[in-house]
């Protein structure tokens, strides 16, 4: 029995949703997002509720049930409210800038390293060390912000390098002289 898939999706005043056979679109005050499910789930709109319902329960229909549903929920979510992350630059001299439509970064490398902000995104910097970035699709927002953190990740010693603003980096001590 699928716990998530079987959950009903509260639909908020301002979010439309038109389902046509095994596509489904969502519309928000924030935009619009549209997915293509699998053809043998059925996704049934009944008043401000939306459910996920499966044909059988072969281990297949069961796999993708609560993932369907999950998706869905992220959409719905995603045109109402947004998704956001937040990255926090930690070393002597890093820091982060906007040129135009790309993220410029100096992060102890001997060049700069430019990333170009994906569509439907919305990148601030309130500090050089502070990086905000948020957008309707939830994926697309987690993947830009690993993007940005793979560029130098915390190291464990000084903890210099880009995180997550709620990530925790485990410090380790360093090496220590004999007596």
């Amino acid at each position: 029995m699928s716990r998530i898939g079987n959950k009903p999706i509260l639909l908020p005043a301002d979010v439309t949703v038109n389902v046509e056979n095994s596509h489904i679109n969502v519309k928000g005050p924030k935009g619009e997002l549209s997915f293509d499910f699998d053809a043998n789930l059925n996704v049934v709109v009944e008043g401000n509720e939306l459910h996920v319902k499966r044909p059988n329960d072969t281990k297949w229909m069961k796999t993708i049930h609560g993932t369907t549903r999950a998706l869905i929920h992220n959409m719905v979510e995603g045109v109402s409210k947004g998704f956001t992350k937040s990255l926090e630059i930690n070393g002597v001299g890093y820091r982060a800038a906007l040129q135009g439509n790309k993220v410029v970064l100096t992060v102890g490398y001997s060049h700069t390293v430019e990333l170009p902000i994906p569509a439907g995104l919305k990148v601030e910097l309130p500090k050089n060390t502070v990086i905000n970035i948020s957008g309707v699709d939830k994926q697309l927002v987690g993947q830009f912000a690993a993007e940005i953190r793979e560029v130098r990740k915390p190291e464990p010693y000084k903890g210099k390098g880009i995180k997550y603003s709620d990530e925790h980096i485990r410090r380790k001590e360093g090496k220590t002289a004999k007596k």
